[in-house]
Order: structure tokens, then sequence, then C-alpha cells
């Protein structure tokens, strides 16, 4: 049986993935892998919300989603930022389809907290049976982190909790953040693999700094029985036969090992 991984790529380097990634994601496929792919876009939509002066402000790092604000995320996610990748894809011999999290209740949700945030929804369900059988036509999954409610209305989800519903739902054995960094760094190497209590300490201790905090945080609430390692990885690495290489986020408290290649893959 073929393993999956879900891929998150941050909406900071969607607009900069190289050839390297795309790479990457063919040496997944012929190594047995069946990838789907998370996007997010948060760069994307601040400038048009600004652009177009609706306003909006973060709570709790949370972007507050008004009507109008649904409107553009919803244009911007899924009519540019999940477009362009999935067109990338298919130019570099990927086959390819890019969904909303609204096509066929992909994804489904209720509110988190309407009158807080507006139009942000915590996931419920996964129409896990759809994405099975885009794998099984060989179809690379591209998805915009867009909910549909019990009301029918869209809502915003962070893309970071999507993945890692959609790991679960669909019972990954691999989930890769990928990003614009090597991975967690220490004295300028490599931290190759942690457990959650090693990533506390280096928080603790200032060396897991700023944007990799949330990171590092999303990734530990998506490890569970199932999904025993998440890694943080860049995106644009030189490739390996082994596909991407990062910081392996462990759930097992034992000792661990310092190869941070995604075994078997």
């Amino acid at each position: 049986m073929s393993e999956i991984a879900v891929i998150k790529c941050g909406g900071s380097i969607i607009d900069s993935l190289s050839d390297g990634f795309f790479e990457n994601i063919r040496q997944l496929q012929r190594n047995g892998v069946k990838p789907i792919i998370v996007h997010g876009g948060g760069p994307a939509i601040k400038d048009m919300l600004e652009k177009l002066g609706v306003a909006f402000s973060f709570i709790d790092g949370l972007r507050t989603t008004s009507a109008a604000a649904m409107d553009i995320v919803e244009m911007v996610l899924s009519g540019h930022v999940n477009n362009a990748i999935t067109r990338h894809m298919n130019a570099a011999g990927i086959q390819a389809a890019g969904f909303s999290g609204s096509d066929a209740n992909l994804i489904t949700c209720v509110p988190k907290d309407f009158q807080t945030y507006g139009y942000v929804g915590d996931v419920v369900d996964v129409n896990n049976v759809f994405l099975q059988s885009q794998l099984e036509q060989h179809i690379v999954p591209v998805v915009a982190p867009i909910a549909v409610g019990e009301d029918g209305d869209s809502y915003n989800v962070n893309a970071d909790t999507a993945a890692g519903n959609i790991a679960e739902s669909m019972n990954a054995e691999k989930l890769i953040f990928v990003t614009d960094v090597p991975g967690i760094m220490q004295d300028g190497e490599l931290v190759r693999s942690a457990t959650r209590v090693q990533i506390e300490g280096l928080i603790d201790k200032g060396i897991i700094h700023g944007g990799m905090i949330p990171k590092v945080k999303a990734a530990l609430a998506c490890l569970n029985d199932d999904l025993q390692n998440v890694m943080i990885a860049d995106a644009n690495q030189a490739i390996s036969d082994a596909g991407f290489t990062g910081t392996m986020i462990k759930r097992s408290e034992e000792a661990v090992s310092y190869d941070s290649t995604i075994s078997n893959l």
C-alpha cells in the first residue's frame, strides 16, 4: 500500500517555489508516495485586503474575517494561489488538480467564535473518500484551506490546521511543513530531530524564536498515534534520493536518531 504525505506550503514561499521543490514531489512519487498539497496565502491576502481597503485585525494569531474579507480570502486562495500552484505542478509534469475545501464538501467546519473572529472555522470533517479517489487516479490534490459551514457559507481555516486535519483523516504517514528555512537551527547547525520535550526546551532557551514558534507548535499539535512525526523542511533545498530533509519532530520521548531524512520516501 502506498504511503500518503501531506505537504503544507506556507504562503510566504508560494512565489519562490523553485524547480527543486517540484522535483522533490516527483521524487516522492517515484518512491511510491502519494502527495497531497495544502497551501496558505497570508501575504497575498494581506496585500489584497489593504489594496481594497478592507479592514482586518489579528486576534491570537488568527485574522478576523468579515463577510467582505471572506470574499477576498476566497478569491485570493482559490482564484490565484491555488491556480498558480496547480499550473506550476502540471507544467513540471506532475498531474495535479486544484480544489477549495468547499468543493465536494472537502473540508467542513463550524465557526470558531463568530462574534470574535467572523468567518473563521474549526474543521469538523474531511471528505477523505473524495481525496482518495483523486490519489487512486494518480492526481496530486492541491487544497486551498477554505471550508464550508453547515449554513452553506465559506469559512477561512488556518492552513497549518487544515493540513493536520487532512493528514489525520487520510491516515497519512508523513506531514511536512515546507518553508523558507532548512528547519530548526541551533548555533548555525540544523537540529535534525527532536521530541516534544526537546522542542519546548529550545523555545524556552530562545533558540526557537520568531516565526518558527507557530510552525513547531502547529507540528506538535498534529502528532498522534498514527502520525508519529512531522517534518519542517526547506521547500527549495537540494533534493536527495530520499526526498525532503529537515528537522523531524517526533512524538516519542525516547532517544531519537539524528538522521533527518524521511525514511523510505
